[in-house]
């Protein structure tokens, strides 16, 4: 791997959802998240970073120290003893072990993050199997990603769809079709702010020059394989970020943020397209911060 990154990173995503859904709140019946308050569109970060680790995993196929530890189908704590077997230690022996050895967990979490991309790169909490002894400790990653927000208010539509298939054999008798509803968001331009943190890449992690630019691959490509009728077509539009030219920063990150600003053009009353938006990137910046485009 390369070399620990020594500058610190902001950034902002802008991406937009045509005729999907996407993000739905399984506690409003799938419903695209809104915020009650201002009818602004709302993405979880837990969703951004399951794209994240989705297209890291695509990519990299289980190569070695781009495993991906929050997954579908593996449990949490098969990954934990793994760390446990390869340093030749048994769980059950662990305190007795930790007097001999004082910087027990330290190896332990340093296998951790030097074999999960996500773990290096978000971090992650091990400590669910306590009771087992399978103690991989907490990490907090270098990289941390806001809920997304749109733009503008945004007002999802429950479609009414339907099928000719019928489920069951008395149902078909009496009926041809059977109906079904779909929320989507006709238009909506999200805008998303992260954070890279050079201090917690070195002094915990480990997160790489590598592993930084496979992240912004990431991000730039997280919708690209990732397409279903239920998401619409989605996009990321552009990629805006600030390096600092020093490990703990240059400049606040709110005011790199407030510096992009994106209104809708002149006679664009409801956008529907991201066209529909004007882009501002001031050219000038703070000293020690440069300012990198990339879509």
């Amino acid at each position: 791997m390369s070399d620990v990154i020594k500058n610190k990173y902001d950034f902002v995503v802008l991406f937009d959802v045509e005729n999907g859904n996407p993000n739905g709140d399984p506690d409003a019946g799938n419903m695209p998240r809104v915020d009650p308050e201002t009818g602004c569109g709302l993405v979880t970060d837990v969703c951004l970073k399951r794209k994240i680790r989705n297209y890291v995993e695509m990519i990299k196929e289980d190569a070695t120290g781009y495993r991906i530890y929050i997954k579908e189908n593996v449990p949490l704590n098969a990954s934990d003893k793994e760390a446990y077997n390869s340093l030749g230690m048994d769980p059950a022996q662990v305190k007795a072990m930790k007097k001999n050895d004082p910087a027990l967990d330290e190896k332990v979490r340093d296998y951790m993050c030097g074999n999960f991309y996500d773990i290096r790169t978000f971090g992650a909490v091990m400590t669910t199997f306590v009771r087992d002894n399978l103690n991989c400790g907490q990490v907090r990653g270098p990289v941390q990603i806001g809920f997304a927000r749109s733009v503008d208010p945004i007002i999802p539509q429950e479609i009414t769809i339907t099928r000719v298939a019928i489920t069951t054999e008395d149902d078909a008798k009496k009926k041809n079709t059977e109906m079904g509803r779909k929320y989507i968001v006709p238009y909506g331009l999200y805008r998303a702010e992260g954070y890279v943190s050079a201090n917690l890449a070195r002094k915990v992690t480990g997160f790489s020059e590598d592993d930084l630019e496979l992240l912004w691959q990431s991000i730039l490509n997280m919708f690209e394989n990732d397409h279903s009728a239920a998401r619409g077509k989605m996009a990321v539009r552009k990629l805006i970020i600030f390096r600092h030219d020093s490990e703990l920063g240059n400049a606040p990150s709110y005011k790199l943020f407030d510096g992009i600003k994106i209104v809708k053009r002149e006679g664009v009353d409801v956008p529907r397209s991201f066209e529909d938006y004007n882009l501002t990137i001031p050219s000038e910046w703070p000293e020690g911060v440069t300012c990198i485009c990339r879509d």
